[in-house]
């Protein structure tokens, strides 16, 4: 098996000598842990305190992320690894494609219809005790998977939809204890194979949208993606449940991958 010190590696985007991320590290204690716990509590760190949410673009260095305080599967997974390999956890990316209906009810409308039928997917993949584990569970925080599971609480198995596509809507498997993690895997269509870092995913397999289509969901269609989280969370309070829409609009609720930035747009 290749040299552990490869997947240890800082690289542009994983980026763990910044000092944001370093100054993290230290308050939280991260370093002083055994490998479990270091693996543990990092996780729970970018899944529950870092929010779901959709970034400007997927091409984010890990301390842009970890300022913004939120993110979505490929710049949650970019986190999570610098952060792994900032307190030497070997760590490496898998790479897929999945179906777009997965953002059903967070994407809409005319919005939905246009967005690409595939979109970029990944998990970060642990290398701990002899064994590569998979973690995608880290994508959403509980706060928004609870307020979900409230708002569907008569969904008692498979589920797609508001970034969630799995087998078990009330039970996912999305905490750590050496084991993999899942929240969205259902809607995988292609596998495009494990990776060192983001930015080698990212040189051959990023998401290929025009000009005018990246421009509008960076200043605007991810506002309002970034709004229908926000409202998920307050659905326990006043906020009334999202009805799906047309059978090509909402169906089974969905959700997740593009991208979003700046605490300001509200997660």
């Amino acid at each position: 098996m290749t040299d552990q010190r490869f997947f240890l590696q800082e690289t542009a985007l994983l980026n763990y000598h910044a000092e944001n991320i370093q100054n993290l590290i230290a308050e939280r204690g991260w370093n002083t842990r055994n490998e479990f716990d270091k693996i543990k509590e990092i996780y729970s760190f970018v899944k529950d305190e870092i929010k779901f949410g959709f970034n400007s673009c997927d091409k984010l260095s890990a301390d842009r992320i970890l300022k913004s305080g939120y993110g979505q599967c490929n710049t949650k997974t970019t986190l999570l690894m610098a952060l792994l390999r900032a307190v030497g956890i070997p760590c490496r990316i898998h790479a897929f494609s999945v179906d777009k209906s997965l953002q059903r009810g967070i994407l809409t409308g005319i919005a939905y219809r246009k967005a690409p039928a595939k979109l970029l997917h990944s998990w970060a993949e642990v290398y701990y005790d002899g064994k590569w584990y998979a973690l995608e569970g880290v994508i959403l925080d509980q706060k928004y998977l609870t307020e979900l599971q409230k708002l569907y609480s008569v969904c008692t198995g498979a589920f797609c939809g508001f970034g969630v596509s799995t087998e078990q809507l009330q039970t996912p498997q999305t905490e750590w204890n050496a084991n993999d993690t899942y929240i969205q895997h259902k809607s995988i269509e292609e596998d495009f194979g494990v990776f060192h870092s983001p930015d080698e995913m990212l040189r051959s397999h990023a998401q290929e949208v025009s000009g005018w289509k990246e421009f509008v969901y960076r200043y605007l269609i991810r506002f309002i993606m970034n709004w229908n989280v926000k409202r998920i969370r307050k659905a326990n309070g006043k906020e009334e449940k999202p009805e799906p829409k047309t059978e090509d609009e909402s169906a089974e609720p969905q959700g997740e991958s593009l991208s979003a930035e700046s605490r300001d747009d509200a997660i």
